[in-house]
């Protein structure tokens, strides 16, 4: 048998897995032919420790066997190495480095600030608040480590075996639970708890800390929450609100209150989440839930329905609206049944109603209520109707018993007698139907649709109106239902005309119309049959909601500040009749109310009264009715109307002349004659100034004429009109290329590119600018040759000039310096001189005697802040009166020399200052070679 047949893998034997690799086996055919996944591993691992010598080829040679057997093993894992400073080049360890001393100090200076916090001081001087459902707490001053009493290094002899054989080991173990009883501290047992604050005082906190605390806050209540503990979670939602409102705390703390059965609060919560966010389904959600255990279906169904139009999948909206509608479903059999039996008996005595209404008042003709679309108006009665009916208790949320009797002369309520206060009958109907001024305040419209069904003996109102008459928006089901309400509430039949509105409020619901202004009206309407029917608390809701819809309604207003002063809220009504005399003064219910209030709120708060009142909102003119304006009248709608005629003939011939001033420059553009197009282009901007076309078309004029400043500010004339404009950033990006702006000209392409990534020229002009770009730096970076310059005195008067140095700090009285150099070293050397001794005079002289085009070659080595400063500072104190065209030259030229940018951002506080004058200075200047915009745009440059 061979050496092969016995080394190769095909012969199975058994392979020892846990011993060493024979030296056999670290051979090239053995690897070759061998098949077991598990034992090339160890052979790989055995070659890598280098035991047998170091292999490398042998190495890879196994690694790639093994990866075509199995290219996931765990042996073809290698370890990358950490990261270091050396393996990394200069500018990414750099930008590395600077990373993460930047989160250091960010993370230093919050912990600073956090730990600055006076606000967790006081927490410290009382008492730990004790633990969640328990009653005891411990003193901070308690110290509950008691120390060993004796001495330490004398130790216990052990015990023989004798002794271990009487130990008695229940008698150990009860000396041992003595002495811990007796060691061990009483724990203080705190019979009244120590209650935690439910507001924090967040005057002196910044708006960020504000936000930490109420977070902090917040997510104690929800742990109370979590553990069952409502009372707790509200005490920290409370403490969260005080701080910063939020609607999370908002919902959270509604949530915990309907955990509680705190049904009114929990609505509160609702509300006020609603008015930070009003289309929050979790309120919405939370209100419908507070509504339904409270009775009021109706107004439940359509916040669930609201919550199902955003989440239609969600199960708890589902579940609830299903409970409601069977409810729903349940309270109108009821109220069916009910007015069934009360039919009966009115048929029973029909004879004797007859009699009673021959002999009764006459009836006053109907009384159109105005203010909104087709509002339900009741009819002014006597004795009959429902007007007069008895109002529930104060607990069903009717009016107080000295309204309700006020017709009687009888009760007294809590601001003084009944008589002396007391709500007429007549204001009563005039808040209800929003009327409190002479005549109607409805429109036109409305009172043709309201009178058709009127007589003036009163008579058979039903056979006139049409009930199918358009209402708005409405489709013609809900104008019906609408209609319908309307009827029956000026019949005195307030229940069902509460029924027809609340069906034609679900109906709007369902069917998706998006009409807020018929929606604000039926929650109006059902508002007035609420507070008929005696029931304020509905009535506030529902006149809530229409305010939500149209803010500073008149009716809903008026009829909202009744329901609150029945249920004697007087500091509301109060604010809410205030309201309503802005919107129009002329409103004598309101101005009655207020007198009224006034005096109650005087006998019941003192002299400070109106410190306790809410705040009154500030009504916007557009919403005034006394201030709106008389319709105009013929002649000045005809002037205005001849006006227009004119204004649009101009308009319309300016656009014809436009569209061919813009042709002709096409056209001129076409064939290269870009001068002749220029000048087209510029008449039609004065003709359409905020054309964006036209301003890049004559900046590619300005560009074929080599023009790069004109044609730079054209694009940004066009970029602030289209910001998003190709043509003109890519034309930009030209301009600077052509300026040498390297820099800007790169940005602009990059922007062209990310706008639209398939424009192969700027991709071409970008790889260009980029040589062009890393060329200038490495010329700038190498440092030239310092050229040897002999100085000589020199007794020309003409070349050297002796000025006197008025604000020199030094103690030379004259200074020496060559007013005409030649070079960048001689201007150099000038201006240090001048800028040592601070004289900005002779600073000045220099500046006038050189050029402006050489004025970046020379400063291409003077560059610095201080220099930017100094040479401001000369040309506002002695040039700029002198000779303004020269500083607008030189400043035109100054910021194109090389190292400006980073000049100009190591300049002080007190340099910019300097140059933020000078810009403004300069630019009421009146001067014919430059305008006031390219001072402007000059100053974006440098400020």
């Amino acid at each position: 048998m061979s050496i092969d047949a016995l080394s190769s893998p095909q012969i199975k034997t058994a392979v020892d897995y846990c011993g060493s690799v024979p030296v056999e086996h670290l051979d090239y055919g053995y690897i070759e032919k061998c098949k077991d996944v598990k034992y090339l591993e160890k052979i790989l691992r055995q070659l890598r420790s280098g035991k047998e010598g170091m292999f490398p080829h042998l190495i890879r040679f196994c690694e790639s066997h093994l990866e075509t057997l199995e290219p996931r093993s765990p042996a073809l894992r290698k370890e990358t190495p950490v990261v270091t400073a050396a393996s990394l080049s200069t500018d990414e360890w750099g930008q590395v480095n600077d990373e993460l001393k930047t989160w250091q100090n960010e993370i230093r200076n919050i912990d600073t600030s956090l730990k600055q916090w006076s606000l967790f001081g006081d927490f410290v001087k009382e008492n730990v608040p004790r633990v969640r459902l328990s009653n005891s707490t411990i003193p901070l001053t308690k110290n509950t480590v008691t120390k060993e009493k004796g001495n330490p290094s004398k130790r216990p002899l052990p015990r023989d075996f004798q002794e271990w054989d009487k130990f008695d080991v229940e008698k150990e173990c009860a000396e041992i639970d003595e002495t811990v009883a007796k060691n061990d501290p009483p724990a203080y047992i705190d019979i009244e708890v120590p209650k935690v604050k439910t507001k924090e005082d967040a005057s002196l906190l910044t708006q960020q800390e504000k936000q930490i605390l109420a977070y902090h806050e917040k997510d104690k209540g929800n742990e109370a929450f979590r553990a069952k503990d409502y009372e707790e979670a509200v005490v920290y939602y409370s403490r969260s609100l005080s701080v910063l409102p939020t609607v999370a705390a908002y919902g959270n703390r509604a949530q915990a209150e309907i955990k509680l059965q705190h049904w009114n609060n929990a609505l509160t919560d609702c509300q006020s989440a609603l008015k930070l966010e009003p289309c929050n389904v979790k309120a919405l959600l939370r209100r419908a839930t507070v509504l339904f255990h409270k009775g009021n279906f109706q107004m439940a169904a359509e916040d669930l329905r609201m919550v199902l139009k955003k989440e239609p999948q969600n199960p708890t909206a589902t579940q609830l609206l299903s409970e409601t509608e069977k409810n729903l479903r349940e309270s109108h059999l009821e109220e069916k049944s009910k007015r069934k039996v009360i039919l009966i008996q009115e048929e029973d005595e029909e004879d004797d109603k007859k009699k009673a209404e021959q002999t009764a008042c006459p009836v006053e003709p109907i009384q159109l209520v105005g203010g909104e679309d087709s509002e339900a108006a009741p009819i002014e009665r006597g004795d009959m109707g429902n007007s007069q009916k008895k109002s529930h208790s104060r607990g069903d949320g009717g009016p107080h018993s000295k309204f309700n009797n006020s017709h009687n002369g009888h009760g007294k309520g809590k601001g003084g007698s009944s008589d002396k206060y007391k709500v007429t009958q007549e204001s009563k109907e005039k808040l209800t139907n929003g009327t409190g001024k002479r005549g109607s305040t409805a429109s036109p419209q409305d009172e043709r649709n309201n009178t058709k069904g009127t007589s003036e003996g009163g008579g058979n109102t039903e056979s006139t109106v049409n009930l199918n008459a358009p209402c708005g928006a409405l489709p013609p089901h809900l104008s019906r239902l609408k209609n319908e309400g309307n009827l029956l509430f000026k019949k005195g039949q307030f229940a069902d005309a509460l029924e027809k509105y609340s069906l034609a409020i679900q109906g709007y619901t369902d069917s998706g119309i998006d009409s807020v202004e018929d929606l604000c009206i039926l929650y109006s309407n059902r508002a007035a049959c609420y507070l008929k029917d005696g029931n304020s608390q509905d009535c506030i809701q529902d006149c809530t909601r229409a305010l939500e819809l149209q803010p500073f309604s008149l009716k809903p207003l008026l009829r909202r500040a009744m329901a609150y002063e029945s249920l004697e809220r007087y500091r509301k009504a109060y604010v809410d009749y205030k309201t309503v005399l802005q919107i129009d003064i002329s409103v004598q219910a309101a101005h009655d109310s207020v007198n009224r209030i006034t005096r109650l709120l005087i006998e019941q708060d003192g002299p400070e009264w109106r410190e306790k009142l809410p705040n009154i909102p500030m009504v916007p003119l557009s919403a005034q009715q006394h201030r709106r304006e008389e319709p105009p009248s013929t002649e000045v709608l005809q002037a205005r109307a001849e006006k227009a005629a004119r204004d649009a003939g101009l308009k319309r011939k300016g656009e014809i002349r436009f569209a061919g001033l813009k042709q002709e420059g096409n056209d001129f553009v076409k064939k290269s004659k870009y001068q002749d197009a220029l000048g087209k282009y510029t008449e039609c901007l004065k003709l359409k100034p905020e054309e964006c076309a036209i301003y890049t078309n004559r900046a590619l004029c300005y560009l074929k004429l080599e023009k790069f400043i004109e044609a730079k500010q054209d694009c940004d004339a066009a970029l602030k009109l289209d910001p998003v404009n190709k043509k003109a950033f890519y034309r930009r990006a030209l301009a600077n290329k052509g300026l040498k702006n390297y820099l800007a000209c790169s940005s602009d392409l990059q922007e062209v590119l990310q706008l639209d990534p398939n424009v192969q020229e700027a991709e071409k002009e970008l790889e260009e600018v980029t040589l062009l770009l890393r060329q200038s730096l490495a010329n700038a970076t190498p440092s030239k040759h310092r050229k040897s310059i002999p100085i000589t005195e020199d007794d020309d008067d003409e070349e050297t000039t002796t000025i006197p140095n008025s604000d020199s700090s030094c103690k030379e009285d004259d200074i020496s310096i060559n007013l005409h150099p030649t070079n960048s070293c001689e201007f150099g050397q000038a201006l240090n001189a001048a800028r040592c001794h601070r004289n900005t005079m002779a600073c000045a002289e220099l500046l006038a005697n050189t050029s402006s085009e050489m004025l970046p070659k020379f400063m291409s080595t003077q560059l610095d802040g201080d220099t930017i400063s100094f040479i401001m500072q000369a040309l506002d104190t002695h040039l700029l009166e002198k000779d303004p065209n020269l500083v607008y030259q030189h400043l035109n030229q100054l910021h194109t020399a090389n190292r400006f940018s980073v000049a100009l951002m190591l300049q002080e506080k007190d340099g910019r200052h300097q140059m933020t004058q000078l810009f403004e200075r300069l630019f009421a200047v009146e001067c014919t070679e430059f305008t006031k915009n390219d001072v402007q745009n000059l100053a974006n440059k440098y400020i």
